[in-house]
């Protein structure tokens, strides 16, 4: 039985209620990052607390957007993303309310929930309304959408902090979490999800253990990957939950290679393109993500700067961001994916390195990091566009969520690891004084020059730099290997990839 939803008529509808949604989400997101210190600092949060505060929503965003992709594709992309919705705004208003750092914590793994149901079907409900010849520039209009959120988000977050305390941001969030939420219900047909089937029509079922065994296996690569939390539990867990994590990764490939209708569909991964695809996704993620919060960290807590002021300060990297996603579509019409995500990386590469390097245990200039920021953001603006859109295209319509769930899954690992890392390198070998204070914004304020305790903190955050440098430059690599067959269809294969989910369920579209 499909879901129920108003016909489609123009997608550009679509398009524009999703977009509110994808607002929503990323101002939430980026704004967190220069609100931290200021939230950390006013509810007493420990360094533990803080860590977790960013980690807790994005640990169940990730180990979630995979399951929801899934069930996208089961009960129907339109009922699953307003649920989603839903769960973000009230989580929103709850996180506003939170009287305490343990609860603002709970009220963030909330937020996740509801930001994975989001996530995991906003590229296929797009997916699913525009037409193959056309899809390239509603997946970059989606990015630039993405990005204008992620430069209001360190600007508006910082401003709201600055003004209404560390409550500001998500008092902001809620009125655009509820226009999304009609919006969407308004304009948002009901969609190829819900048609994954069988050969004689049945529904295909949910994969349950996959589920389970997903989400456990992400839940312990967290634990693992912060060290610094765990550990205060029990010197030996972070060992624990990396083994665990090995185990569980063996135990959900088997399981996945030996049901009939998997969590994960084996077919797409053993197309090379996609498979390369995925791992240049995770490459750019671990690389790219954490500079907004090394930049608000050294900022606030070297030079004693609001959080409004930080948030100026990265601002270059979601305008860089912003400019090339504008073209990336357009662009995606005329070259290949190879080519496009290569230069992303490079120019990725080159921002992180020079951003590196301006680090110092005074203020950075704003015209001396600007130029570095913003190749950092068009660098990634210029990738993930054509490497969005050639692997949806390259999926077939029944398993869109699936294939969605997949790189945003990747992307959200890559995050995961970007900020873990950042969190751990950034404070080792500092005293517990010193950590509190890095995290609060007040590390400049301590007696820590004559311990070296400020040039540790600053050298470990360009050791971060570079090694986040060294990553993307990999990554560089794993595009250069893209076949260059790998781009838009056009004419007949057009129309091929965007045939109704019931002719697609038998076939699969080659990259």
């Amino acid at each position: 039985m499909h879901e129920e939803g108003p016909a489609v008529r123009d997608p550009r509808w679509v398009f524009a209620a999703t977009a509110v949604g994808v607002v929503a989400v990323f101002l939430n997101m980026s704004g967190l990052a220069v609100a931290l210190p200021t939230i950390t600092r006013e509810l007493g949060a420990g360094p533990g607390q803080a860590d977790w505060i960013l980690l807790g929503y994005m640990l169940v965003t990730t180990a979630l957007i995979l399951v929801f992709g899934r069930i996208a594709d089961l009960v129907g992309r339109r009922r699953l993303y307003l649920a989603g919705l839903v769960v973000f705004t009230v989580a929103t208003g709850l996180a506003a309310l939170s009287p305490s750092a343990e609860f603002l914590i709970a009220a963030r793994v909330v937020q996740g929930v509801g930001a994975a149901a989001v996530i995991a079907n906003n590229t296929a409900l797009l997916t699913d309304v525009f037409p193959a010849r056309t899809l390239g520039r509603a997946l970059g209009w989606n990015v630039t959408v993405a990005a204008l959120a992620q430069i209001a988000g360190p600007v508006v977050g910082g401003a709201a902090t600055e003004l209404l305390g560390w409550h500001g941001l998500f008092v902001v969030c809620v009125p655009i979490g509820l226009l999304a939420i009609g919006a969407s219900a308004l304009v948002v047909p009901a969609s190829g999800g819900g048609t994954a089937r069988r050969a004689g029509g049945v529904r295909e079922p949910f994969d349950l253990p996959g589920a389970l065994l997903s989400t456990a296996m992400l839940t312990a690569l967290v634990l693992a990957l912060t060290p610094g939390t765990t550990a205060t539990v029990a010197g030996w867990l972070p060992w624990v939950c990396g083994g665990a994590t090995l185990a569980l990764f063996t135990a959900f490939a088997v399981v996945q290679a030996r049901r009939s209708h998997p969590l994960v569909d084996v077919a797409l991964l053993r197309t090379r393109a996609i498979t390369l695809v995925l791992v240049a996704v995770l490459a750019n993620a671990v690389g790219s993500y954490a500079v907004v919060l090394l930049a608000s960290l050294h900022e606030q807590a070297v030079t004693g700067a609001t959080s409004l002021e930080a948030g100026v300060l990265v601002t270059p990297v979601a305008v860089g961001t912003l400019m090339t996603s504008v073209v990336a579509g357009s662009l995606f019409d005329r070259f290949t994916p190879r080519a496009l995500t290569t230069a992303g990386m490079a120019m990725t590469a080159c921002g992180l390195l020079g951003f590196s390097l301006t680090l110092s245990t005074t203020a950075v200039p704003f015209l001396a990091a600007a130029p570095f920021l913003f190749l950092v953001g068009a660098g990634t603006g210029l990738f993930m566009t054509p490497s969005t859109s050639a692997l949806m295209l390259s999926a077939p319509a029944d398993r869109r969520g699936m294939a969605n769930g997949l790189r945003s899954t990747t992307q959200n690992v890559g995050y995961l690891l970007s900020t873990a890392l950042a969190l751990a390198v950034t404070t080792t070998g500092l005293s517990e004084p010193a950590r509190r204070a890095a995290y609060d914004g007040t590390l400049n304020t301590l007696n820590v020059l004559a311990s070296g305790e400020l040039n540790r903190f600053v050298a470990n955050i360009r050791a971060t730099g570079f090694v986040l440098t060294g990553i993307v430059v990999a990554g560089g690599a794993i595009c250069l290997a893209f076949p260059t067959s790998l781009r838009a269809p056009r004419t007949t294969d057009a129309v091929a990839a965007n045939a109704p989910p019931e002719s697609a369920t038998s076939r699969r579209t080659s990259p």
